[in-house]
């Protein structure tokens, strides 16, 4: 089957009726229930776009023919990272980068992994056959995904094996002649209930010893599969209209806990199984960690796009654009997203081929972009809300102005320098929604922790940087200095 639309999508997860629950309640039927019907919406109209544009969001399947989401390709040129990354960013500007797991991340990763078919292979030669079925599988068939890299913070000072309760994190506890046997818990699958299949992944950045093998391991498996619970977090999406919540009542992904229950896992799906030494190499190794970044750091150049833009819009509406202190917050937004197109741009421009034949990003830039981006966020999202000031506060529903009695007052009163009441209250809802909203405060959070523990990110960093030339640049300005033979300069 080719690229999906999306009622295929709709139609997929409803006669799926994954095990979700919220609330307290088993959810009957995902696409329908008031925490998610807005949400699988807003994916089915991702699905639906790239039939809008195939031109720029779909290719054809090498193997097939049939057209197919660009987000699965295999580049080998940097033509064709450029186009990826212009695919991903139609996505990005439809939400307004407000959705971090969009299909297309971990699109990239299956990618990665179904392309270094030899890498899994070192421990069974059917476990690199099984990534790269796996991956044509997904491509073909357009699955969405979620996945799980992290086990439950029992105790983070000890590892999953020293644990008090060793059965907490997701673990193997049987092989057999037809797969393995899994059960604990896992975190933290975004868009989890309202999607195909989960892929369990090795974590991007802690690293497991030997006496955790039982704890290490990959695989995926669709979301309906007996024994899987997916229990979802609150739902920031109030069942509000989206006047009144332009992002929580559209894009609220929705994050699980993921409970494995004995859940059999067929030897056809696993590509890791029992081996922390495969696990800590393989998003290194696979280049997994370079193309996933390439997508997020993209997401990110749109995201701040669009938070800029409302700034921008904020200045406007109530005439603050003479203001020095204005114009220096709005400038410091400016430069962050102009770093970060260079950093995506040089990513690009010094791509290479890998040794699996993909044209891969360089991925300094990218490394450097997504240890700074989490926490220029923080100042992106404090700038609205020192620029939005009490409007944030002041700002009326869509009912109010619909009212007979005080629509007229609300929309007299709320007007601003360049703008009607009802435009600027309407603005003022979409910068609270970012910046003070439980939505707000959960994409905030988010973006901090995309990757991982920002500290421990940094000193994975400042480890793999390549510090040799800079200290012998020093050496030699110091050798230079103390030598005798150095002639000196006159005019």
């Amino acid at each position: 089957m080719p690229a999906r639309t999306g009622e295929q999508y709709i139609e997929g997860i409803k006669k799926a009726k994954n095990n979700v629950w919220i609330h307290g309640e088993k959810v009957e039927d995902v696409t329908e229930h008031p925490a998610f019907r807005n949400v699988v919406r807003s994916v089915a109209n991702l699905f639906d776009l790239q039939h809008k544009k195939p031109e720029k969001m779909l290719y054809t399947s090498p193997t097939t023919g049939e057209k197919v989401g660009l987000s699965f390709i295999a580049p080998k040129t940097k033509e064709d990272l450029v186009r990826r990354r212009e695919m991903m960013s139609e996505w990005a500007r439809f939400t307004g980068g407000m959705m971090g797991r969009s299909p297309d991340y971990l699109n990239t990763s299956v990618m990665s992994f179904g392309t270094a078919e030899e890498f899994f292979a070192q421990a069974d030669p059917m476990f690199g056959e099984n990534a790269r079925k796996y991956y044509e599988y997904v491509r073909e068939n357009d699955i969405s995904l979620t996945h799980t890299l992290i086990h439950p913070q029992v105790n983070r000072s000890k590892s999953q094996s020293e644990q008090k309760d060793p059965t907490v994190s997701a673990r193997i506890v049987e092989k057999n002649k037809d797969g393995i046997v899994v059960k604990g818990a896992r975190l933290l699958a975004t868009l989890g209930g309202i999607t195909d299949e989960i892929v369990v992944f090795p974590s991007t950045l802690n690293k497991a010893s030997v006496q955790d093998d039982p704890y290490s391991m990959a695989f995926a498996i669709p979301n309906n599969t007996p024994g899987l619970k997916f229990v979802c977090r609150e739902s920031f999406d109030t069942g509000r209209n989206q006047w009144d919540h332009p992002l929580s009542a559209r894009f609220d992904e929705s994050d699980a806990i993921v409970i494995f229950e004995d859940v059999f896992v067929p030897w056809e799906r696993v590509f890791v199984c029992g081996n922390s030494e495969i696990c800590n190499r393989t998003y290194v190794e696979t280049n997994a960690i370079v193309h996933s970044a390439h997508q997020v750091v993209a997401k990110n150049v749109v995201k701040t796009e669009f938070v800029l833009g409302v700034i921008l819009s904020i200045i406007d509406a109530i005439g603050i654009d003479k203001f020095q202190h204005v114009k220096e917050k709005a400038s410091e937004v400016m430069i962050i997203l102009e770093t970060m197109k260079s950093h995506l741009f040089r990513a690009e421009q010094n791509a290479s081929i890998d040794k699996y034949g993909n044209m891969t990003p360089d991925f300094l830039p990218l490394n450097t972009a997504r240890n700074w981006f989490p926490k220029m966020y923080q100042r992106v999202v404090e700038i609205v809300r020192i620029l939005g000031a009490s409007g944030l506060m002041g700002t009326p529903t869509q009912a109010d102005f619909e009212n007979e009695e005080v629509g007229q007052l609300v929309d007299r009163y709320m007007q601003g320098a360049n703008i009607n009441g009802y435009d600027r209250v309407q603005l003022f809802r979409l910068a609270w929604d970012i910046s003070l909203s439980a939505f707000g405060g959960r994409q905030a959070l988010y973006e901090y922790y995309f990757f991982g523990d920002p500290v421990r990110m940094s000193n994975v960093f400042y480890d793999l940087y390549n510090k040799e030339p800079y200290k012998e640049m020093v050496q030699e300005f110091l050798n230079r200095a103390k030598s005798p033979d150095q002639p000196i300069v006159t005019k």
